[in-house]
């Protein structure tokens, strides 16, 4: 247990015999014997460690470096983006006769009870995604048809809004509707939800606010659009409401302000009407538009700012956008172009908004697209009366032997070294 005679004799160059008068010469010759002689009866030599403990902690420190740099150059390989193919095909296509060839309407929604929602002409149909079931849900008459279809966040409503003004609510559990929702003079063509919130924009240029609880259902009324309201979108905290027109215009209004008819932003920089709208759902600053026939271009707009931060000629149409919640990336469907870039799907990488690819399997427009609740799945419905759907959110297989092989690396060093 001495420790400073233990020292110097692992680092003594000299063969020193230690000398203790307390130990008999045979006790000696013993111990002798045990700490030169091996196992096997044969002398081996300790291990001499010599320099500082300095130089001891300068190693361990460099050993350190070492092991720190292979862990990130293992999570800068796992971090880094894998190239992602586009399908080569749909998944699945389901006819869809009589789907109307309307670019003001909005006719398609996929619920988070995975049921999607279209409008065939006069006729509401439910498919539900698990099963393939398919419901009529009903069929409207006096010449009327459903213009826009959304399901509630908890898809326990749905709300249809028609040709004819109609706003109806039908109860998702019983299909059977609950009741109609005054306010409108023409067409509702899109509506959106926001909590117990129903929000419909009508070719009458004004937006509504419906608490679908209350008896006086209209909450808020605002006339700012100076053609047909064509677009709505709540935001995922339900703070904001991004409306699109014919007008070639966007607003943007805080739902705590829609009472004052006072909007925190109006986007001009469109030169056609503005359908496509979506909100980024990993930054809810940023907001996605699509402008018609004459205008063809995706917007990036940082609404905390009021800016437009990227803006990219897509050649076509834009009647759809659909953003990927497992990647940076914003699919968009397409319509008439002025170049051979027509009925096509088209995946962005953001914020470069630099083109992954394109789909043209379509042989008409692009009229909806709609996602399901895992986020995995894209429908399109064109106006060639298809829905088709596609496996294009879906995240990349881990490549795990690469991963595998880079921790065996980093092991081996460190057990080499230590």
């Amino acid at each position: 247990m001495d420790l400073d005679q233990a020292h110097t004799l692992l680092t003594n160059r000299f063969n020193v015999t230690p000398h203790n008068p307390s130990f008999s010469e045979s006790y000696r010759q013993k111990l002798d014997e045990t700490l030169t002689l091996g196992s096997d009866g044969k002398p081996f030599r300790m291990l001499v460690f010599r320099g500082s403990s300095k130089s001891t902690t300068k190693s361990i420190r460099h050993i350190d470096q070492m092991r720190e740099a292979e862990a990130a150059a293992l999570q800068n390989s796992i971090n880094q983006p894998r190239p992602r193919a586009m399908p080569k095909k749909e998944e699945k296509v389901l006819d869809a006769p009589n789907i109307r060839n309307d670019y003001y309407s909005n006719i398609m929604d996929w619920g988070k009870n995975n049921i999607l929602a279209v409008a065939l002409g006069p006729e509401m149909y439910l498919w539900n995604s698990v099963n393939n079931n398919v419901h009529r849900l009903f069929e409207a008459t006096d010449n009327d048809c459903p213009t826009s279809v959304a399901w509630s966040q908890d898809a326990k409503l749905f709300a249809a809004g028609f040709m004819h003004s109609k706003l109806q609510l039908w109860d998702a559990e019983t299909s059977k509707p609950i009741r109609v929702l005054e306010g409108h003079r023409q067409r509702i063509g899109t509506i959106a939800w926001s909590g117990n919130t129903l929000t419909s924009g009508s070719h009458d240029k004004s937006i509504i606010n419906h608490d679908v609880r209350a008896r006086r259902n209209v909450i808020s009324r605002v006339k700012a659009h100076g053609a047909e309201v064509c677009g709505l979108k709540w935001s995922k905290r339900g703070n904001m409401l991004a409306s699109g027109g014919n007008d070639n215009h966007i607003y943007i209004w805080e739902s705590s302000k829609m009472n004052s008819s006072s909007f925190l932003h109006c986007f001009k920089d469109h030169s056609a009407a503005v359908k496509a709208l979506a909100w980024c759902p990993y930054d809810s600053n940023v907001l996605a538009s699509g402008g018609g026939t004459n205008d063809r271009c995706i917007k990036i707009w940082n609404i905390q700012k009021g800016t437009c931060i990227r803006s990219i000629d897509t050649t076509a149409q834009v009647c759809g956008l659909e953003w990927n919640r497992h990647h940076k990336e914003i699919l968009s469907g397409h319509g008439f172009s002025t170049s051979t870039s027509h009925n096509e799907l088209c995946l962005w990488r953001y914020p470069t908004m630099n083109k992954v690819g394109g789909l043209d399997p379509h042989a008409s427009r692009v009229l909806h697209l709609s996602q399901s609740p895992d986020g995995l799945t894209v429908v399109s419905a064109g106006a060639d009366e298809t829905l088709r759907f596609w496996d294009i959110f879906g995240p990349p297989a881990t490549d795990t032997s690469k991963i595998s092989h880079l921790d065996n690396l980093l092991s081996l060093k460190i057990s080499a070294l230590r």
